[in-house]
């Protein structure tokens, strides 16, 4: 029997001695052990490598200097305010583990490290883990979170998969945090030496990493309104819901990976107006926001999801509140100028006015613009109707033709 061609990992029941025989072939025979270690670290090898680093020598762990250290802490204030609360219950949660939990800015340095686990056999993540020490791979060769700030994907690396010899009884995991604007703010990381973790430390620390990164980019949302949204309300204030961030003009300004999944749209959904986004204009989200309540909304997809708004500070607030009354209005009027170049709309019916008893008295110049809005509203209805009859109910000529978004001839549909 030719046993030539059998691969050779087969004899080699453990992940240690898969390891073990990948850092032969990669290190001493010069073979890429493709299938006994992932593609990942044997790629952070081949970078390690190709910097120079010696694997048998523990690297330099000197934190960077003082005023590094100060202009990094200063740069990430927003980032450590939001990472309080979510690193405490990290912490607790590890009470009983030999987990230590770091995290880094986005170049690698560390900022912040859980309480000492008193272990005695954790001498060389002792070495490592000091607020400071930069931990990339050009510092610190193959490990979870170098692996991370070269890539921004997830990673984790076991024992002898790190490049240096002296790290072989280091196990990491490592998450990436990121900004609203997509790019990575921040890594966090769970290490532990000369022990297993005991449970799986890449959902822990990736679902504490997208708790860190909501709160960072809802953090960095001041003059935004933020969309909380998700398929189950019971959701919503979770690691699992979606979120959006909405200026003034509502031009949607970032959206978190949750939400880019749960709206199906690539990741340039950034800067495209809500209304074809969601399907809903700024001045129904405005409304939303102030009834202070969830509700459920359909997409143009079809699906339909729970939305709540949020806003920060009581100017933001005030500056919706205007410009989406403002851009409802203009939007209304827009639309009836556009089709009347095109349509010929009948007469509008007269609006029927209000008994005493059903409200208070509004005083002349409200009630002139109370009327100018709702004669708009009934002109943009009656404008859409007539529209979708002679396209003979096309959606995307009507809403093409008439300047307004598709979701809002949805909505006319429904209402009809």
């Amino acid at each position: 029997m030719n046993t030539q061609n059998l691969p050779t990992q087969i004899f080699f029941r453990t992940q240690e001695q898969r390891t073990a025989l990948a850092r032969e072939q990669f290190f001493e025979d010069g073979i890429r052990p493709s299938g006994l270690v992932s593609e990942t670290v044997i790629q952070s090898w081949d970078r390690c490598r190709q910097l120079g680093q010696q694997r048998d020598k523990l690297p330099t762990l000197d934190p960077v200097g003082r005023a590094a250290l100060s202009t990094a802490l200063a740069r990430n204030e927003k980032l450590m305010q939001a990472a309080r609360l979510e690193l405490d219950q990290l912490q607790t949660s590890l009470s009983g583990t030999h987990c230590r939990v770091l995290l880094t800015d986005e170049r690698g340095v560390i900022m912040h490290v859980s309480q000492d686990t008193d272990e005695a056999n954790q001498t060389v993540l002792d070495k490592v883990s000091r607020v400071g020490v930069n931990v990339t791979e050009s510092r610190l060769g193959t490990a979870a979170t170098g692996i991370v700030v070269h890539t921004g994907h997830a990673s984790q690396v076991k024992g002898g998969e790190h490049f240096y010899n002296p790290f072989r009884e280091l196990q990491c995991a490592a998450a990436p945090i990121r900004d609203i604007h997509g790019q990575l703010a921040s890594v966090l990381n769970l290490s532990t030496e000369a022990h297993d973790f005991g449970f799986d430390p890449a959902a822990v620390v990736g679902l504490f990493a997208t708790m860190i990164g909501n709160r960072l980019q809802v953090s960095q949302s001041p003059e935004l309104l933020v969309l909380h949204f998700q398929t189950v309300h019971s959701l919503l204030g979770t690691p699992m819901e979606g979120l959006m961030g909405i200026d003034t003009n509502g031009r949607v300004i970032w959206v978190n990976r949750v939400g880019h999944s749960l709206l199906g749209v690539d990741q340039q959904v950034e800067m495209l107006h809500v209304n074809d986004v969601l399907g809903i204009d700024l001045h129904a989200l405005v409304g939303l926001y102030a009834a202070s309540q969830r509700q459920q909304i359909k997409l143009p997809s079809g699906l339909s999801i729970w939305v709540k708004a949020f806003m920060q500070g009581s100017q933001s607030a005030s500056n919706f509140h205007m410009t989406g009354a403002s851009a409802a209005a203009q939007t209304s009027q827009t639309s009836q100028m556009q089709a009347s170049a095109t349509l010929s709309v009948p007469p509008l019916k007269p609006s029927p006015s209000l008994n005493a008893e059903d409200c208070a008295p509004l005083s002349p110049a409200a009630q002139s613009h109370n009327d100018c809005i709702s004669s708009l509203a009934q002109s943009q209805q009656r404008l859409i109707g007539q529209t979708l009859i002679d396209q003979h109910g096309n959606v995307a000529k009507t809403a093409r033709l008439l300047g307004v978004s598709r979701g809002l001839v949805y909505r006319h549909m429904r209402k009809s």
